[in-house]
């Protein structure tokens, strides 16, 4: 034994100080291995909607429904065991409505029991313990043991129950019994980017993510974007801002994090007072700031402005981005009422741009940059977001490699000939791999280092020509605005996207970031599956799976759907397809989320803890633990001493 092996092994001696200690967690660590593998859920492009994000976790998408089948077969019926989901799904809003007598409670309580009981069959104790709400953790742990045992323990169950409702803490119970149930259905959530931007909450989903264990997350190109913004990165800022304001999101904005956009909407009444703009009418006016279209439109047409302006200043501060084709504002013709892309020239649809200096076009006017400092300023002082660039930084990475999954949101840029493509940044040129890798070192970079040289980077993920988050050459965000003609705003979509129908093109990406395994997918979002046009998300055989199904309401008519969740367990991998639902209907009338079921992969054998990474990880200790016996027993390791 060396110097080296002999000091790992005494650190480890002071966690299992004795031989009995050490072989029992051997047997321990042994025994989990056996155990089923546990169930895991992929998603992506939530893009802030809460209502639809949460049933979806509650349901487990439809898990949930099938537990309560497993438990209760024909002994109740369907409109009793749609009673029972939504008393899962929404607790507090079914007690409210509940004709709650003491029979009443015993029935739904025994009932909730019997789901958890089934729901945690997976666990150990310990791991069990460790989702159950502190305060009632004794209780239900008895309760989900008594009740499964014979009539020798059933007065015991009953005295826990009875006691539960004459003590006034039933709701509550009921309550955390239902986060149990969705928490254990689902042991593992893996989010594949996009958190932010078309829908109005994404503060609440956020929140939501951090009251849970075992989650983790890939950035999106929408994620990096308000990362940056709330880096403080005025090109972000406005970006961020902008479509905000195009989706009428101003909930997240101002009461989601407390930023204050009245100095914008008073910027915009006053510079475009006599225009109308109405080539910037906004998408949809709900939940904006003000009923009136029109002064929705002149905010929407002063942030635009000025983020082409911000994006011009940082194009030029930075020719390594080489998007020196987004430079469009010295471009326009005013006279002639025209602007130049590329080699066209284009009629333009607005030329009333009274803060442009045409000599001087991506100059902020005083005026502008005031407001931009102060809008910068209030992106930085808002704890809350802080606190969530912070969550996403800490659980958040480029890609991720789980259980022979790759994650990743975009794209692996690649040429049309299948290889990847080179990118320079600096005196370093990077492709495949070492591009992702890249990428987030310098993310992480700008959250410790905020200067802008630093944080520019986080506004080239999000729209650069070779960002794997973004995975086309542009978002022609100007062109669209400004001009009529659609073949100006057309985006080019990144060759991946053509290659992904062959299983080469995954075999060449699973080499390049070292996959294995004999359950071998790529899993990413960003490009929404056009259902309703005869797309599938599944490619190459399986090998790609895009989980982009539009869970976003902005997304659904192009979709058809309502979002895909990818579900792998210990028996089969497959995809759930959610249809378009109003959750106020779901409470009202009892009838749960409809998702369509494709079993994409069914194992042979059931896949237990010892075929995942974590049962790696887990043989790995046991082998550390052996050895650590070893040397208890031959003399080599000394038990440590008790200080105390």
């Amino acid at each position: 034994m060396d110097k080296r092996e002999k000091k790992y092994l005494e650190l480890l001696s002071q966690r299992y100080p004795s031989i009995p200690e050490a072989a029992a967690e051997i047997v321990r660590q042994s025994a989990i291995l056996q155990l089923p593998r546990t169930t895991e859920h992929f998603m992506s492009d939530i893009h802030g909607e809460y209502e639809y994000f949460t049933h979806i976790l509650q349901n487990a998408s439809g898990a949930v429904h099938r537990k309560i089948n497993e438990c209760f077969g024909y002994t109740l019926s369907n409109d009793e065991k749609n009673a029972l989901a939504l008393l899962i799904y929404y607790p507090e809003r079914e007690l409210a409505k509940a004709d709650k007598t003491p029979d009443w409670y015993r029935k739904a309580l025994t009932q909730l029991v019997s789901v958890c009981r089934v729901s945690a069959d997976k666990y150990t104790r310990a791991k069990m313990r460790t989702r159950l709400p502190e305060a009632y953790a004794y209780i239900i742990e008895e309760m989900i043991d008594a009740s499964g045992s014979d009539a020798s323990k059933q007065s015991y169950f009953c005295s826990l129950l009875d006691t539960v409702i004459a003590t006034g803490i039933a709701d509550d119970f009921i309550n955390a019994l239902a986060s149990f149930i969705s928490r254990v259905t689902v042991d593992r959530l893996h989010i594949v980017g996009d958190m932010f931007d078309r829908g109005s909450a994404a503060e609440r989903v956020i929140s939501e993510l951090m009251q849970r264990k075992r989650v983790d997350y890939v950035w999106g190109n929408h994620d990096v974007l308000w990362m940056g913004a709330g880096m403080g990165n005025a090109a972000c800022v406005a970006n961020a801002l902008r479509n905000s304001v195009k989706y009428g999101n101003f909930d997240t904005l101002e009461d989601g994090y407390g930023i204050n956009v009245r100095p914008l909407a008073l910027f915009a009444t006053e510079q475009y007072a006599d225009d109308e703009c109405a080539a910037f009418a906004p998408s949809r006016v709900t939940d904006c700031i003000t009923e009136n279209a029109e002064t929705n439109a002149r905010i929407l047409k002063a942030i635009s402005v000025i983020q082409f302006k911000l994006e011009g200043q940082l194009v030029r501060r930075h020719p390594e981005y080489r998007m020196e084709d987004r430079l469009l504002l010295d471009k326009i013709d005013y006279a002639a009422h025209t602007v130049r892309v590329g080699e066209k020239v284009y009629p333009i649809l607005d030329c009333r741009l009274p803060t442009v200096d045409p000599a001087d076009p991506y100059r902020l006017s005083p005026e502008e940059a005031e407001l931009v400092n102060q809008l910068c300023q209030s992106f930085r002082r808002s704890d809350k977001l802080q606190e969530h660039v912070r969550y996403l930084m800490d659980y958040g990475a480029m890609y991720r490699i789980c259980n022979g999954n790759l994650l990743y949101h975009g794209c692996v840029p690649m040429n049309a000939d299948g290889s990847f493509r080179e990118v320079s940044f600096g005196d370093r040129t990077y492709s495949g791999r070492e591009l992702f890798e890249f990428c987030e070192r310098a993310c992480r970079t700008a959250m410790y280092d905020r200067r802008e040289e630093n944080t520019d980077f986080l506004w080239y993920l999000w729209c650069g020509p070779s960002s794997p988050l973004n995975g086309k050459d542009k978002i022609a965000t100007f062109e669209r605005a400004f001009i009529e003609d659609p073949e100006a705003g057309v985006e080019t979509k990144d060759p991946y996207y053509n290659l992904w129908d062959y299983p080469e093109t995954a075999d060449k990406i699973f080499a390049e970031f070292g996959v294995e395994g004999a359950h071998r997918h790529i899993v990413n979002g960003h490009v929404p599956v056009r259902k309703s046009k005869g797309e599938e998300p599944v490619k190459a055989g399986g090998k790609f799976i895009n989980i982009d199904g539009g869970l976003s309401k902005a997304y659904q008519p192009v979709t058809g759907i309502c979002g895909f969740t990818l579900v792998a367990n210990s028996e089969m991998l497959y995809l759930a397809e959610h249809q378009p639902f109003d959750p106020n209907d779901v409470t009202r009338t009892g009838d749960d989320m409809f998702s369509r079921i494709t079993t994409l992969e069914q194992y042979p054998e059931r896949l237990r803890v010892k075929d995942t990474d974590g049962g790696e990880e887990l043989r790995g200790r046991i082998a550390d633990l052996e050895r650590l016996l070893d040397a208890y027993r031959r003399g080599l390791i000394k038990p440590p001493v008790d200080e105390d």
